[in-house]
C-alpha cells in the first residue's frame, strides 16, 4: 500500500464494511449513559443526492462521531420523507408506479449515504410511505378528529380547466397551469385543516424559551404566528343598515383618518354588497386577475396596489361621515378580518393606495419637526382625532377601544396571522384521509382495528380529473364503521408535512407495533438534542412539528413541550455565484467526487470551507487542497511509523524535559482546547480544522528540530502524543482515514470506542509570555518574560529595553499601562 498517497477506495470501503459487521452505531437506551440524540431533516428521495445533502450530513455526522467519543449514547438515524408530489409526476411523465420510483430512489440515496461513511443506525431506517408508519398518523387524526382539533370546511385552491386538476401552489407558473400552460382559476372545495390555531399562544410563548434556535429562526417564527393586539368593530354600510363590515384594527385610535374602507376580493359581503349586473360583471374579472396572483405578490410592499371602487360606501362610526369603499389585492381574506379601515396618515400602504386613487389623507399624529416623509408610525400627540386630541398613542388607543365597546360597536380582540393548517391534498401519492361518508350517518372516522386505511396500488395516474383516488371503486366504496350501511371513503390525502412533524419520534422505536412510539423509549430519547436542516423549513416544517408534540403531548402520549432542544440551520452550497442546480448547469455530482477524492475529502471541504450557518461557496481547488492535507497526515504518520512504534504502548503521554519538547506538547494541548471549544460551543468547525492543520505543521517541523535536541525516547514519546491527537481530532471529520491510521498505531479499539482527547492543564502552563511594549499606542519592540512577572519587574525591563530606550530619547514617561500576560504602553508626557 503507497505510503505517499491516501489509498481512500480500498480504506473507505474497508471502514465502511467494519462499522457495519460490527454494528458500530447501533443504539439502544441506556439509562445509565448521557443521552445525545442528533438528527438532520431527513431528505425526500428525489433520486440522487446533491451537495447540499453531503453538507448538512456532514455537519450532523461530525457532531454525533464527536458526542461518541464524549462518551455520550447517541442516537443518529435516518429515513425518508417519502410521499410527495414529485412521485406522481415521475408517474405521468415516465409511466412508473410512484411507489416503485420511490423506493428505486431511496435503495441508490441509501447506497451513496453508505459511501460517505455517516454513522447512522441504520436498523431504524424507516419511510414515510410504508402504511406501518401512516397508520399511527391516521389514529391520531381521529383522535385530534374527537377533540375538534381536526375539521373540514370550504378553502379556495387553484384549478385548471384545462387540465380538469387542482394544483399546488408550486404547480402554478405566472399564473398557468405548469402542464398545458391555461390560465389557472380559483374554485372553491371542501378540505381537512389541523386546528393549530389553538397553539397560537403556547407556540409563541415557547419562541422565547428555546436558547438552542437561532433568533433569526425565531424571529421568523413569531411573525408568522403574528399576534397583534386591537379591536374589532362594524363599518355601517351607506343605505344598508342590515349591512355591516367587521373590520380589526391595532390603531384605532387613528380612526379618525379613515378616509377609505377595503374588502379582500374574495370578501363574502362583496356578492351582497355588489347588486348591478354590470358592476358584477367587473368585480368578477378584477377577481379573476388577483386570483392569478399568489399571496407573496400580493402583500409585497415594492409593487403598486391594484384596487377597484365600488358603488357601495361605508361610513366611519367616530366621524359618521361617509368614505369610499374599495376591494384591492393588499387586503387578504385570511388576515384579520379580510376587510381594513385604510388610514393613508399612519399606514404606507394606505398611503401608496391613497396616492394611486386620488383619496384624501388626514394627519392624526403630529409629526416631529422637519417631517418630510410619507405616512407616519412614529409616537406623538394626537390631532384632527375629536375627543382623542392631546392625547399620547397609548392613551388614545385605550380611549378608542372604549368608545367603541361603551356604544357595542366592537370588541378588544387578539388576532393572528397564522391560519389553520390545511391538511388536504388531491393527490394519489399521500396518506389516506381516515374518515367514510354515509349515506346516513353522514362523515364518520374509521374505525381503530381497520387502520390503516392503505393506499391502494392499482391506479391510473393522468394528472387530469382530480384525485386519481376517486376513480379506484374497490377504495372509494366501502361500509360505514357505524351502521353498516353503504359509504364512500374520502380521497383526499394528507398533506406530506403531516409525515414530517413526528418522524423523529417513530426513530425512537420504529419497530414497534403497538403505537407510534414506544413510551419508554420516547421519554429516554426526546427531545432531539440537535436538529439540523436549512432555513428554508425554518417557518412550516418546524412550526408544524412544534405543534404536533404540543397536540400529542395533550393526548397523553408524550412528556415533552417541544420536539427540538437546539436547531443549527445551516446555508446553501453555491457556486458560479449561484446555488446549485441542474437548470444552471452548475451541480457537483457527489459521487463523482467520491470517485474522485474519497469521502473524507468531500466531507473536509464541506466543513472547511465555511461556517455551517453561511452560504458555502463551491471551489475545486479548495477540494483538492483537502486532498492534499489528508495526503500529509497519510504521509507523515506512515512515514514515521517505526519511530511512532517505538514510543511504547498506545496513548501513553510524553514527559517532555527540554523547552522544545515543551513548547510543542503545549502546542498539541492547546489545539485540543481549541477545537473542543469550537465544536461544543460554537459549531465553528471551519475554525476546528485550521487549528488540527496548525498541529499538523507544528508536526512536520517538530520532527527535524527534535532529532539532535534531545533523547530519541522523548522524541518519539511527543511525536506519537502528537500523531495520535491529530488522528482524534479528525475523527468526527474524517473518520475512514482516522480509523484506518489509528488501527496502524497498534490500537486495537475504535477511535469511537475511546475517548476524546482533554486538554492537559500542566502542558498549558507557559514559563515564559512574549509581551508587545508599545510606546504611546505604537509596537515598538517585544519582550520575553516570565511567566506571572510581577508588574514592578515588567515595568523595569520595559523600560530598559534597547528599543524602547530608543524611542524615549528626550521624552518624559508619564505612565507605563500594563496589560498582564499581553502587552505594555509607554506613554510619554506630551
Amino acid at each position: 500500500m503507497s505510503i505517499d498517497r491516501y489509498p481512500f477506495s480500498e480504506i473507505e470501503a474497508k471502514w465502511q464494511r467494519t462499522w457495519e459487521e460490527r454494528r458500530q452505531f447501533h443504539v439502544t437506551e441506556d439509562p445509565a449513559r448521557p443521552k445525545f440524540y442528533c438528527l438532520e431533516m431527513f431528505p425526500y428521495p428525489s433520486g440522487r443526492i446533491h451537495m447540499g445533502h453531503v453538507r448538512v450530513y456532514a455537519i450532523g455526522d461530525l457532531l454525533a462521531r464527536y458526542k461518541w467519543m464524549r462518551g455520550f449514547n447517541v442516537l443518529h438515524p435516518m429515513g425518508w420523507d417519502a410521499f410527495g408530489l414529485p412521485a406522481e409526476n415521475a408517474a405521468i411523465e415516465h409511466g412508473v408506479h410512484p411507489a416503485i420510483w420511490t423506493y428505486e430512489n431511496i435503495d441508490y440515496m441509501r447506497s451513496q449515504l453508505k459511501k460517505m461513511g455517516i454513522s447512522y443506525d441504520w436498523d431504524r431506517e424507516l419511510a414515510t410511505c410504508d402504511p406501518a408508519y401512516y397508520r399511527w398518523e391516521q389514529l391520531i387524526f381521529i383522535r385530534m378528529l374527537e377533540r375538534g382539533l381536526a375539521y373540514r370546511r370550504r378553502s379556495t385552491v387553484n384549478w385548471c380547466p384545462s387540465c380538469l386538476t387542482i394544483l399546488a401552489n408550486e404547480q402554478v407558473e405566472a399564473g398557468r397551469c405548469w402542464r398545458c400552460d391555461s390560465e389557472v382559476t380559483t374554485r372553491e372545495i371542501d378540505g381537512w385543516f389541523f386546528k393549530i390555531t389553538a397553539y397560537a399562544d403556547e407556540l409563541l410563548q415557547w419562541c422565547d424559551r428555546l436558547p438552542g434556535w437561532p433568533e433569526r429562526v425565531m424571529t421568523m417564527q413569531r411573525n408568522w404566528i403574528g399576534r397583534s393586539e386591537g379591536v374589532e368593530f362594524d363599518l355601517p354600510v351607506a343605505g344598508r343598515p342590515e349591512v355591516r363590515i367587521r373590520v380589526f384594527t391595532t390603531r384605532p385610535d387613528t380612526s379618525f383618518g379613515m378616509t377609505y374602507a377595503v374588502l379582500a376580493p374574495e370578501h363574502p359581503l362583496v356578492d351582497t354588497l355588489v347588486t348591478d349586473a354590470d358592476e358584477r360583471a367587473v368585480v368578477q374579472g378584477f377577481r379573476q386577475e388577483v386570483a392569478r396572483e399568489s399571496e407573496i405578490e400580493r402583500l409585497a410592499t415594492d409593487r403598486p396596489k391594484r384596487g377597484l371602487r365600488l358603488r357601495a360606501r361605508a361610513v366611519n362610526p367616530f366621524t359618521e361621515r361617509e368614505v369610499p369603499l374599495f376591494l384591492a389585492d393588499y387586503v387578504l381574506m385570511g388576515y384579520g378580518t379580510g376587510a381594513i379601515m385604510a388610514v393613508p396618515g399612519e399606514d404606507q400602504r394606505d398611503w401608496d393606495f391613497a396616492r394611486q386613487h386620488d383619496l384624501p389623507i388626514i394627519e392624526t399624529v403630529q409629526r416631529p419637526p422637519g417631517w418630510t416623509g410619507e405616512a407616519y408610525t412614529g409616537d406623538g400627540v394626537k390631532i384632527n382625532s375629536g375627543f382623542l386630541d392631546g392625547l399620547a398613542i397609548p392613551e388614545a388607543k385605550r380611549r378608542a377601544t372604549e368608545w367603541l365597546v361603551e356604544r357595542g360597536l366592537g370588541t378588544a380582540k387578539v388576532n393572528y396571522r397564522l391560519r389553520d393548517w390545511g391538511i388536504s391534498r388531491q393527490r394519489y401519492w399521500g396518506a389516506p384521509i381516515p374518515v367514510v361518508y354515509c349515506e346516513a350517518c353522514g362523515m364518520v372516522p374509521e374505525k381503530e382495528e381497520n387502520l390503516p386505511v392503505v393506499l391502494p396500488r392499482d391506479v391510473q395516474i393522468s394528472g387530469k380529473g382530480g384525485s386519481p383516488l376517486a376513480e379506484v371503486a374497490s377504495f372509494v366504496n366501502t361500509t360505514c364503521p357505524r351502521c353498516g350501511g353503504r359509504a364512500r371513503r374520502e380521497t383526499d390525502t394528507m398533506d406530506t408535512f403531516v409525515e414530517s412533524s413526528w418522524y423523529f419520534l417513530r426513530y425512537c422505536s420504529p419497530r414497534y407495533e403497538q403505537g407510534m412510539f414506544e413510551p419508554g423509549a420516547a421519554d429516554y430519547w426526546m427531545p432531539v438534542d440537535q436538529y439540523i436542516g436549512g432555513i428554508e423549513h425554518a417557518v412550516l416544517h418546524l412550526l408544524y412539528a412544534r405543534f404536533y408534540t404540543k397536540v400529542l403531548r395533550d393526548l397523553g402520549l408524550l412528556k415533552v413541550d417541544e420536539p427540538f432542544k437546539a436547531l443549527l440551520s445551516q446555508g446553501m452550497v453555491i457556486k458560479d455565484g449561484a446555488k446549485m442546480s441542474k437548470s444552471r448547469g452548475n451541480v457537483v455530482d457527489p459521487d463523482d467526487l467520491i470517485r474522485t477524492y474519497g469521502a473524507d475529502t468531500a466531507r473536509l471541504f464541506s466543513l472547511f470551507a465555511a461556517p455551517p450557518e453561511k452560504d458555502l461557496d463551491w471551489n475545486d481547488h479548495g477540494v483538492e487542497g483537502a486532498s492534499r492535507f489528508l495526503n500529509r497526515v497519510w504521509r507523515f504518520i506512515l512515514t514515521h511509523r517505526g519511530e511512532l512504534a517505538e514510543a511504547g504502548a498506545p496513548g501513553r503521554r510524553a514527559a517532555p524535559s527540554t523547552e522544545l519538547g515543551r513548547g510543542f506538547r503545549r502546542t498539541i494541548h492547546e489545539t485540543i482546547a481549541r477545537v473542543t471549544e469550537d465544536i461544543e460551543k460554537d459549531f465553528h468547525f471551519n475554525t476546528a480544522i485550521s487549528a488540527v492543520m496548525e498541529l499538523v505543521n507544528a508536526l512536520y517541523a517538530f520532527e527535524p528540530a527534535a532529532r539532535d535536541a534531545m533523547p530519541a525516547g522523548e522524541r518519539a514519546a511527543l511525536l506519537r502524543e502528537g500523531v495520535e491527537t491529530v488522528l482524534q481530532l479528525l475523527a468526527p471529520i474524517c473518520p475512514h482515514l482516522a480509523e484506518e491510521l489509528w488501527e496502524r498505531l497498534g490500537h486495537r479499539e475504535s477511535l469511537f470506542a475511546g475517548g476524546w482527547p482533554e486538554p492537559d492543564p500542566g502542558a498549558l502552563v507557559r514559563e515564559e509570555v512574549t509581551l508587545v511594549v508599545q510606546v504611546d499606542g505604537k509596537v515598538r519592540s517585544r519582550l520575553a518574560v516570565a511567566a506571572g512577572a510581577a508588574e514592578d519587574q515588567v515595568r523595569r525591563l520595559a523600560l530598559d529595553d534597547e528599543k524602547i530606550q530608543s524611542w524615549l530619547r528626550g521624552r518624559a514617561v508619564e505612565r507605563v499601562v500594563i496589560v498582564p500576560g499581553r502587552l505594555v504602553n509607554v506613554v510619554t508626557r506630551a
